[in-house]
């Protein structure tokens, strides 16, 4: 079994499932080498429907070379209103180009803005804003710059085939980007917080500085680190050196300098000055860098992940799920005891059924047997349990659990060598990507 790439283990990504050297090359050479659609779940009422009852201006924006976060502030900024009446249903990738849905409260069509990069087409509204997971999934085209080895493609699908029990399939692991692509700390923060570890967390953020950040990034948070180990902590200063395009960094350094920065609170306070998807960003890459160590540690034992095997929790298949974008449904679960295990392996040969793990929160079961046994073990190595979940505000959490296997039908072009695929929400392109090129993370 391959090892994976360094930067890949530090979130907890141990293996690839083929043997296979990659195919090489490079991403994103220019942001049209990467196209990602939302495949659409939500149908608005027309443009000219009742706006008492429909709010939320539904828009479908085509962005080139935007971070969508970076995106929605453009948009509010440009409209002279709060951010926080702007959501999407998914964040995409930056240097790319993305289409994608986006809820605007309170704004008529004739607001919308002209904004560079960015085609942005109003299509009716809704009675409510979009939230993460409002679409059935993405549909992919990626263009491969300079293979080294384009022949590789062959034997790498040929193992996921087999791993996927008679179609191309990847471990569902959440993808580098999960964590930070640059600067992977995300889930780092998000561990301090279910500790409770306030102080650490806002200094794993706005501090800690990696050597793949500009000079200046990384002097700015050495003195956040300074500041923070003196006697006497002076976060003015550590305010004055964080550059103004570091804007998250910079509004929890300036709580410090309004509240004092001593208490557990004072942290708490800063780390709640970001957006309340940050907030719970933190904890989700908690929750999925504990989910990712999970199936890295199946994967080294050989269990199966197109089938249960005994201790095992499924998830039946979501009904109201869209057509060609099969989706467990997280409320019918069933514990897989041994005298059943053929029986739900034919569910799960049928798409009826999906082995799953926890992304823990306060409502989790762990499983049984030797499944239960690996999430025990790395809940107690990363020091964690259910009920540290019960936390305040955005941070908390209870949990749900996720399929453990992604599957697609992926087509290949060989000149230029191009990769098609479609994923249901919440699965990453790099989950399948990695396989093919294994390359550095952050060249993904």
């Amino acid at each position: 079994m391959r090892e994976a790439h360094p930067l890949e283990r530090q979130v907890g990504i141990d293996y690839y499932v083929s043997d296979a050297p990659g195919v090489g090359g490079r991403l994103r050479a220019a942001p049209a080498d990467f196209r990602v659609r939302e495949i659409e779940a939500v149908e608005p009422e027309p443009l000219d429907a009742d706006p008492g009852a429909y709010p939320h201006l539904l828009v479908r924006a085509t962005l080139t070379d935007w971070d969508t976060n970076d995106f929605a502030g453009a948009l509010s900024d440009a409209l002279g209103i709060s951010r926080e009446r702007v959501s999407w249903a998914g964040t995409k990738d930056k240097r790319a180009v993305t289409t994608q849905l986006f809820s605007i409260r309170e704004v008529d069509p004739d607001d919308l803005p002209d904004l560079s990069g960015a085609d942005i087409e109003p299509l009716g509204r809704v009675g409510r804003n979009l939230e993460f997971g409002d679409l059935a999934g993405n549909a992919f085209e990626i263009r491969i710059s300079d293979p080294e080895r384009p022949d590789a493609v062959d034997a790498i699908t040929d193992t996921l085939t087999d791993f996927g029990g008679g179609h191309v399939a990847v471990p569902n692991v959440f993808g580098h980007q999960r964590f930070g692509s640059r600067r992977p700390v995300t889930h780092e923060v998000g561990l301090h917080v279910v500790r409770e570890e306030w102080r650490e967390a806002v200094l794993t953020y706005a501090g800690n500085p990696a050597e793949s950040e500009p000079e200046r990034t990384q002097q700015a948070r050495a003195t956040v680190d300074d500041v923070a180990a003196s006697a006497d902590p002076d976060w003015q200063t550590a305010l004055d050196a964080m550059p103004g395009h570091l804007g998250y960094e910079r509004s929890m350094l300036h709580a410090l300098v309004e509240n004092g920065g001593e208490e557990p609170a004072d942290f708490r306070a800063a780390l709640e000055t970001v957006p309340w998807n940050l907030q719970r960003l933190f904890v989700n890459a908690a929750q999925s860098y504990a989910f990712n160590r999970m199936l890295s540690e199946r994967l080294r034992r050989g269990l199966p992940f197109d089938r249960p095997v005994a201790g095992d929790v499924v998830a039946f298949a979501d009904a109201d799920a869209p057509e060609g974008f099969p989706l467990p449904d997280t409320d019918r679960l069933q514990r897989v005891s041994a005298d059943r295990v053929d029986v739900v392996t034919r569910h799960c040969e049928r798409g009826r059924a999906f082995v799953t793990a926890p992304l823990v929160g306060t409502e989790t079961e762990l499983g049984d047997g030797e499944p239960g046994d690996i999430e025990r073990d790395v809940l107690d190595d990363l020091n964690l349990a259910p009920a540290d979940f019960d936390l305040p505000g955005n941070f908390e959490s209870t949990g749900t659990r996720r399929a453990i296997l992604v599957g697609t039908d992926l087509d290949v072009d060989r000149n230029p060598l191009t990769l098609s695929f479609s994923l249901p929400r919440g699965s990453y392109a790099t989950a399948v990507l990695r396989e093919y090129l294994k390359v550095d993370p952050r060249d993904l």
